[in-house]
């Protein structure tokens, strides 16, 4: 059997980030920036008024004298007043300060007027002023290459005027559910058919992961129509399907995918998800095949296909964040395989502490309780069994 590490690496070498393209503003939530953003101006531009009050001289200040005023001053206004000895100019929170003006007095510390005003506090030259260039100066990084960029990422890109800025774009996975028993959700059930779960599944992680998912399925267990149906399949960077990888007599993946050179069948040393296969299709599409059962699917794909999007997607840290748990639980683990064991936070008191999210631990068909795991105990093979107050470490998967 291939140890779960050497998998995992052999999915992650089908992956490369995707080439850039320019998106604009209202897009780049979540997607990975492939440039430098850096500033080309001044920010702010000019010198700028921090309080909404009255623009001074401060050599021209003493307490209860009164000042003419010359203009008024909101943001984004374009006039260019001259503040001159004995005048003030009436300003607003971002407007540029006018030339004479050294100093801002708050309006609440004024008797203020839109002709006259009697200043009572006495301002410090500089008070109030927002100075050119105290963010940024031309040539500043403002954002990096490689950041997930979230929303205040964006509103500095757009504070530097970009607006568009070269990101890897989302992968576009095609998620492919295959067996003869699976219908749609919904459907009144005849004795021996599943709702199909998988295909969701599967397509709501890789939207969690960054990508775009295209969900096809149900498809029948007929080798020969699936070859043609995944040979077929255009425009997506990815193929993951679930089901048919076993050795059963009815493993339709397996024996569509039998005769294709670039992909392989593999058992893995893990437990659940065992069956595994993955490659390239004859066009060069990668393609991650999945068992069925939904806990291995769930557990399959955080373990072989979501580090894979996060390369595509351009992300450099492409794993889960990993605690170290305190197990509250105690179980046996299978014989020289890894364990992959859903868990969910009973208590943190300092130090997270976990159970297994079921009774049923891992048993891969226990689909209605993948709603209760938080997290993704992984076991090493060596390790026969866990006691309660062991440490574990834990892939934080749920909120």
């Amino acid at each position: 059997m291939r140890p779960l590490d050497e998998h995992r690496a052999a999915s992650l070498a089908l992956a490369e980030p995707l080439a850039p393209e320019a998106r604009g503003l209202d897009e780049l939530d979540g997607m990975v920036l492939a440039e430098d953003v850096r500033s080309e101006e001044y920010l702010p531009r000019w010198d700028n008024s921090a309080m909404d009050g009255y623009a001074v001289r401060a050599a021209d200040v003493s307490p209860g004298v009164t000042l003419r005023v010359v203009a008024e001053l909101a943001a984004g206004a374009a006039d260019e007043p001259v503040v001159a000895a004995g005048t003030a100019a009436r300003i607003m929170t971002g407007a540029p300060v006018p030339e004479g003006a050294d100093a801002v007095v708050p309006v609440e510390d004024t008797d203020g007027g839109t002709e006259s005003v009697t200043i009572r506090v006495v301002p410090a030259a500089g008070a109030h002023i927002r100075r050119a260039g105290e963010d940024a100066v031309p040539g500043d990084l403002v954002v990096a290459a490689g950041t997930a960029l979230g929303p205040a990422h964006i509103a500095a890109i757009a504070s530097v005027g970009r607006a568009s800025a070269l990101v890897h774009r989302r992968p576009r996975v095609a998620v492919v559910s295959t067996g003869d028993e699976l219908v749609a959700p919904g459907t009144r059930l005849r004795r021996g058919q599943l709702p199909d779960s998988n295909s969701w599944l599967l397509a709501a992680a890789v939207r969690e992961a960054g990508g775009v998912a295209i969900r096809i399925g149900p498809v029948a267990d007929d080798p020969e129509a699936l070859h043609a149906l995944l040979l077929g399949i255009q425009d997506v960077d990815l193929i993951v399907t679930s089901g048919g990888v076993s050795m059963g007599a009815y493993d339709v993946v397996k024996a569509a995918l039998a005769d294709e050179p670039g992909v392989e069948f593999v058992q893995v040393a893990v437990q659940p998800g065992k069956p595994q296969g993955l490659g390239r299709l004859p066009g060069g599409t990668p393609i991650v095949t999945l068992p069925g059962n939904p806990v291995s699917s769930f557990a399959s794909f955080e373990m072989f296909v979501r580090p894979a999007l996060r390369r595509m997607a351009g992300h450099t840290d492409v794993e889960r964040p990993t605690v170290t748990a305190i197990s509250d639980d105690a179980w046996t683990t299978p014989p020289e395989r890894a364990q992959v064991m859903p868990v969910r936070y009973v208590s943190d008191g300092g130090h997270p502490h976990v159970v297994r999210a079921t009774a049923g631990g891992s048993g891969s068909h226990l689909v209605a309780r993948l709603a209760l795991v938080e997290g993704l105990a992984v076991i090493p093979a060596e390790v026969d069994s866990v006691a309660v107050g062991d440490r574990i470490a834990v892939l934080r998967v749920g909120a």
